[in-house]
């Protein structure tokens, strides 16, 4: 049996190979219309790359792009492990957390 290790105690070259290895297998789901598959494939891409940003960039109080999600905006209230809890603007107040490799700052091109 094979145990992976976990992402908080992978290098950052074991993170950037996994990422690789999980969007590779993405893109053969999508091709294959595995559509259930791609989705948790992605999302865990996604989870690996949290740990490839610093989180101290993300500041609470401050506002974020949404990676994937075009004119959509964060208000980040605090930072929980490698989630940034807050609220998206425009709609109700209703607190969500997002792994902090979604968020982009404002001030970073369009």
């Amino acid at each position: 049996m094979v145990t992976e290790k976990k992402y908080s105690q992978m290098t950052e070259q074991e993170l950037r190979q996994a990422i690789a290895n999980l969007l590779e297998q993405a893109r053969k789901a999508s091709q294959l219309g595995h559509v259930n598959e791609y989705a948790v494939l992605e999302r865990k891409a996604i989870m690996a790359q949290a740990y490839l940003v610093d989180s101290s960039s993300i500041v609470p109080g401050e506002m974020y792009r949404i990676e994937g999600d075009p004119g959509v905006f964060f208000h980040v209230d605090y930072l929980k492990g490698r989630f940034a809890w807050g609220y998206r603007l425009g709609g109700e107040k209703f607190t969500e957390a997002l792994p902090i490799s979604m968020l982009k700052p404002l001030k970073e091109g369009k």
